[in-house]
């Protein structure tokens, strides 16, 4: 099994940055992908950032150039730096890993979402 835990979620004014940070334990052998997604009220889950284990990155068009994604391989943890936050970016942020386990079966696991609300 295993668990993500996240934190740095918030309240920011629009123009403000928030980090947050979100770290894998439980039964891990190695990680492949990890990312963040966000889901508003009334709309449905989207992505936010992915980051492979050897550093690729994709970001949703909406975050690019504001939002980075970064991890830490020896700590099973990624971050996600956002600056010049705007209201829309108000939402719950998921993260999200893939990878094997000792027994090298794949598992995909998600946190269980932390609030990142962005005043005007």
């Amino acid at each position: 099994q295993v668990m993500l835990v996240e934190s740095g979620g918030g309240l920011v004014q629009a123009g403000g940055s928030l980090r947050l940070s979100c770290a894998a334990s439980g039964n891990i052998f190695s990680i492949n992908a990890m990312g963040w997604y966000r889901q508003a009220p009334g709309k449905q889950r989207e992505l936010v950032a992915t980051i492979t284990s050897g550093g690729n990155t994709n970001y949703a068009g909406s975050v690019k150039g504001r939002f980075t994604i970064s991890r830490d391989n020896a700590k099973n943890t990624v971050y996600l730096q956002m600056t010049s936050l705007k209201p829309e970016d108000t939402a719950v942020y998921y993260c999200y890993t893939q990878g094997s386990d000792d027994a090298r079966r794949l598992f995909d696991s998600w946190g269980q979402g932390t609030q990142v609300t962005v005043s005007s």
